[in-house]
């Protein structure tokens, strides 16, 4: 089935398992997905810095804002599922997620407010962010399980041998 896929298959496929968090997703699929992600937010920024649009939240305009809110789902499901791939619990992902959420909104308040102490612990929370996204692009680039694991059957058409 997946053989035959082309880079924009493998793209859209996330988008319609959008809210399925169990199984497994193959390299393809959250590597086509993400350079998807990343052109369409190249796209929509060029359009909010040419129409001149405000930045609502640090560096964000609205269609951005809008961009990030549709992708979400889509974008946490195909990453569990990845991590499912390599024989990893969905939970790995809270490695980035935290730290980059904690990051977020430590970053707007330091903003806000000019503290230099504010500051300083959005610096130190930016490290803690980017040691688990580290992490986390590591599990994203492993090769998957050959055969079927735990999550699910192999999405490489290699079964599991008999007992």
């Amino acid at each position: 089935m997946t053989d035959n896929m082309t880079p924009v298959d493998w793209a859209k496929r996330p988008l319609q398992k959008y809210a399925d968090f169990s199984g497994r997703a193959p390299r393809p699929e959250y590597w086509w997905y993400t350079l998807a992600v990343i052109v369409l937010g190249i796209i929509v920024s060029t359009i909010e810095s040419t129409l001149g649009l405000p930045r609502l939240y640090l560096t964000y305009g609205p269609l951005s804002l809008l961009l990030m809110l549709a992708l979400i789902a889509p974008g946490l499901a195909v990453t569990v599922r990845r991590l499912h791939d390599t024989g990893r619990s969905g939970w790995w992902i809270l490695v980035a997620l935290v730290p980059y959420a904690a990051m977020m909104v430590a970053a707007g308040g330091a903003v806000a407010s000019g503290s230099m102490g504010a500051l300083a612990g959005a610096g130190l929370l930016t490290i803690v962010a980017l040691c688990g996204a580290i992490a986390l692009l590591i599990f994203m680039i492993l090769p998957g399980t050959a055969r079927d694991n735990r999550y699910g059957p192999s999405p490489y058409g290699i079964a599991a041998p008999a007992e």
